[in-house]
This record gives structure tokens, sequence and C-alpha cells, in this order.
């Protein structure tokens, strides 16, 4: 269902903003592209270093608004700690972004600026040099916004993982060092790495669970099983059963197949599957499958990617603190395909500091360094904010 929200001034579309990325955010700049009067989602970004160079900048900016095969204009807001008192910060950066979008044939419908001690449009000519008072946003309201959630905090809302009790840490860290010795016990030695799934912690000879040992055989359909723990209840996930994913989640064939299917659907995973087999083989992986991890191809249903994001974070918090590495990397790329770039950076980080060199977490912070985001977030039907 559509919700159609009426901004009849610049303080109320700024009331709007937040709602449209999710969260309040500071030092930060938001383009907020239109299609004639209906915005197209939101892109946030740090507010640029003062030594940057506003015109690359704006040309960045621009460059993805110019993105969206629909967008005609471009409101642009500025969101800093610094002072009005000398006058509405970052005009320059303002009228940079203004000549590159006009440059490009976008009509600029507002360019706002919100400081420490005042907010100004730098497009209107009644607005004083050291802008209006910051009571007036508060009792602003766009008409119809009450319909949208209410927005997070800040951005930091939603990173860290979630809450365990000490015995569910416990139950999960011991299946994961029985389903290690289940998968080698019915797969062979080789299926492990040298040191087994999960470092120094290799369970020898002796009784297999049997709980473990049922739960290994959901690796025979990987398709599948991915595809049921996107239903689970992520706070009752069965120890097993979350080993299982968990053991996969941290080898990069077997995430790879998660990430096609979880980022399309159940069938594109047996595909992925079956073209990691026969790479296996000395054949080519299909390039339709891999551009879905630098996000190109048809955009995933968001609802998917989140329930699959929800869930790699309640087994992330169920895993050993040292072992998270796949897992988190795994965050990162949800977090990135969903276009938040911010909590992606964060999850990848995370992942990199446990493994220095772990390929997803590498290539994860490499699109957020160059402000990469998956084309898929261009797409008008996602109507997703980017921050």
């Amino acid at each position: 269902m559509t919700t159609i929200v009426k901004a009849a001034n610049a303080a109320e579309f700024l009331s709007l903003v937040p709602r449209l990325l999710g969260c309040h955010v500071s030092q930060s700049l938001v383009l907020v592209p239109f299609d004639g009067a209906r915005t197209l989602g939101a892109l946030r970004v740090d507010l640029p270093a003062p030594e940057a160079d506003a015109d690359q900048v704006a040309a960045t900016l621009i460059g993805m608004v110019c993105k969206l095969p629909d967008a005609d204009g471009v409101a642009l807001v500025a969101y800093t700690a610094a002072s009005a008192a000398a006058g509405i910060p970052h005009r320059p950066l303002a009228d940079a972004v203004g000549r590159r979008a006009e440059t490009c044939g976008l009509r600029v419908v507002d360019a706002l600026c919100v400081a420490a001690d005042g907010w100004g449009s730098f497009l209107d000519p009644e607005c004083p040099d050291t802008g209006r008072p910051l009571t007036e946003l508060g009792d602003a309201a766009a008409d119809g916004i009450d319909h949208l959630p209410q927005p997070a905090a800040d951005l930091a809302a939603g990173l860290e993982l979630p809450e365990v009790s000490t015995a569910t840490a416990t139950a999960g860290e011991q299946a994961l060092a029985a389903f290690d010795r289940a998968v080698e016990v019915v797969c062979g030695p080789a299926a492990t790495d040298e040191r087994g799934a999960f470092g120094e912690r290799r369970v020898g000879g002796g009784r297999v669970d049997p709980r473990s040992l049922a739960a290994s055989l959901l690796l025979d359909d990987l398709p599948q099983l991915y595809e049921q723990a996107l239903a689970w209840d992520t706070t009752d996930i069965d120890p097993h059963d979350g080993a299982a994913v968990i053991w996969c989640l941290s080898r990069p064939a077997l995430r790879d197949i998660a990430l096609v299917g979880w980022s399309g659907h159940i069938r594109d995973a047996d595909e992925a599957l079956q073209a990691q087999l026969r790479w296996e083989q000395g054949e080519e992986y299909p390039a339709h499958l891999a551009m879905r991890m630098w996000g190109d191809g048809s955009r995933p249903d968001p609802a998917r990617l989140e329930s699959a994001l929800a869930l790699v974070r309640a087994l992330a918090a169920r895993t050993p603190a040292g072992e998270r590495a796949g897992l988190l990397a795994m965050c990162a790329w949800l977090s990135w395909a969903l276009g938040r770039s911010t909590h992606a950076a964060h999850y990848a980080g995370l992942a990199r500091d446990l493994e220095p060199e772990h390929g997803l977490a590498e290539i994860v912070l490499s699109f957020v360094g160059a402000g990469h985001l998956p084309e898929w977030t261009f797409d008008r039907g996602a109507r997703r904010a980017s921050r």
C-alpha cells in the first residue's frame, strides 16, 4: 500500500527526511531524489571533510541520483554540529551540488541545512543569515507522516548483535563442536579444514551426538536448508540446526550459495550449488550468478534480505566471539545489499579484525570505501533509503 505524505513547506519536509532514511542522522549530507512531486527514497553520506573538493563531491553524488531513470529533481539537506551564528554552514557544498544538478538537467527542489543552533534554506531569500530557530522544526510535521514507521535514534541503531543467555551461548558452542565431529565422521576429515571447522576446538574420537548427526543430513540439500532457515524464529533456534547453517556460512563456497539464494529465490540457490560443483571441476562460474555479489541483476525482495540479516545476526550472537568472521561478513553483505553502507562497514570491520584477509569482508569494505551501491538500489521499485 502506498502512503501519500504531503509537505507544505521546508520545515515539514525536514520532518519527512528521517522517515525516508529510517533513522535520525548527524554530520551527514542527504539527497532526496524526486519524480515530479514524489520522493524516490533518500541517499545519505558523511559530510565531506572541509578540505574536500566540493565540485568533485557534488559530481559523485549527483551522478548517483542520475542513475535513477525517473528522477527529475533533487533536494539537499546538510545536518551538521557546526553553528549558524556566523552564517548557515556548508553553503559552498550546497551551491556545488545545485550547480551539478542543474548541469545534469535536475531541478533543485530545495537546499537546506540543519545546524547546531539554527536551520534554513539556501534558496530562501527571506531566511535570516543565521538561520531560523530549531524550535520551528519541533512543531512541524508533514501531512500523513504518522503512517510511516518511526525512525531509529541514529545510524548505530541495530548494529549490536542480539543478546543471548549464557545457557544459549554454551549450547551453541557445544552444538558447533558436535556438528564438526558429525561432519567429519559422515564426510571424512577432508570436509573440515586442517584444524577442524572452528580452529583448535576439534573433537576427537568417541560418540557422535545423534542430534548433530541428524543435523548434518541437512547438508544434503543446502538450498532447502537456507530456505527453511529464513522462516526460523530467531529467538528460538535449535542449536544443532543452527550449527549446520553456521558451519556452512563459515565456508565461502557454501556461503555464496546462501548469498545467491537469499538475494534471489531457492531456484537460484539450486543453480548456484550446481555451478559451484562444476567450478570445482574446472568449469567457468556463471557470470549472472557471480554478479549478484557485486549488486547487479534483478532487485532482491527487501523482506527476504531483512529475514536473512535477522537470521545471520541471531546465529552470530550464538557463535563464540572469536569465530564469527564468516557470519559477520555475511551480515556486512546483507546490510550493503539493503543500502545500509554504514552498517555494512561496521560488520565488515569486525570480520576483518578477526580475519585480516577475509575475502567477503574485504570486498564489502572496498564497496563502501568507493561509495559503490548495489545497482538494484537505483531500481524505482526498491524505494529504499541508502545510508
